[in-house]
């Protein structure tokens, strides 16, 4: 809901009988960390997760050490707003490199830095597989297996990952990878959006509103509440037609969505 403030988001989700928000870096830095966390609070609301840490690819030592340092305040903003969520999109491949491979052992580095400072926070660490057309630029964590391989090197309670559906809706593996999620743990967060065809010009910013695409959304449900996760369910879209339209609006059509393509 990029068109309102936090406190239009949180005023709108609250008389909407939405219990829980998913909050952005951005907006919470720019409103104060502690301030975002009462204002949820005093509103009724819970925070679900808040997006994102992450990008812990760079191949030098001071790219490394940048990013460890951002993701340590992400993880301290995190347990500020009230959420025990800190969702990580992981980094793509740095200029000139090829190693994906490489790339997701330093990514497994990164978390063995950072999930100690996260525990001591109250807070869990949840890697989000991309699809893999954001590989080289935004995340070499394309698949859930993948994804789950790199998160087995940690406990369950320190390190998780995100099931979303616009990311993983195309892969014929992912019913098995969601029961071996289920019987590790692991599911942190579960967002959902649909993949819609043709794909925009700004494909980052071309997600689906539920019900306008391919993804089977109740399919995936099913199947996550199968594998025991029973943590608020984030509609995640980025688009910029609904970000144009009325706020109001487009809440009370995400619930419709909501409840006639997810439940």
């Amino acid at each position: 809901m990029r068109q309102w403030s936090l406190p239009e988001l949180v005023r709108g989700c609250a008389e909407a009988g939405v219990r829980h928000v998913g909050l952005w870096r951005g907006p919470v830095q720019e409103y104060g960390a502690e301030a975002a966390g009462r204002l949820v609070r005093e509103a009724g609301l819970g925070v679900s997760s808040l997006c994102r840490g992450g990008f812990l690819t760079a191949g030098d030592a001071a790219g490394r050490a940048a990013a460890l340092t951002d993701n340590r305040a992400a993880v301290e903003e995190a347990a500020a707003v009230g959420t025990d969520t800190l969702v990580l999109v992981c980094g793509g491949l740095p200029p000139g490199e090829r190693d994906l491979r490489g790339a997701r052992e330093r990514v497994a580095d990164a978390l063995a830095e950072l999930a100690p400072h996260a525990a001591a926070h109250g807070v869990r660490l949840a890697v989000e597989p991309l699809h893999p057309m954001f590989a080289a630029d935004r995340c070499v964590v394309s698949t859930l297996r993948q994804a789950l391989d790199l998160v087995a090197r940690f406990p369950a309670d320190r390190v998780g990952v995100v099931v979303d559906t616009y990311h993983l809706w195309w892969d014929d593996t992912v019913a098995g990878q969601l029961a071996r999620a289920g019987e590790g743990g692991r599911i942190a967060a579960f967002q959902l959006a649909d993949w819609v065809t043709p794909l925009p010009e700004g494909v980052l910013t071309g997600r689906g509103q539920l019900g306008d695409g391919s993804v089977d959304l109740r399919w995936f449900r099913e199947r996550v509440d199968a594998a025991g996760y029973a943590g608020a369910v984030e509609v995640e879209i980025f688009n910029p037609g609904l970000w144009a339209r009325e706020g109001a609006d487009v809440l009370a059509e995400v619930l419709h969505r909501y409840r006639t393509h997810v439940l």
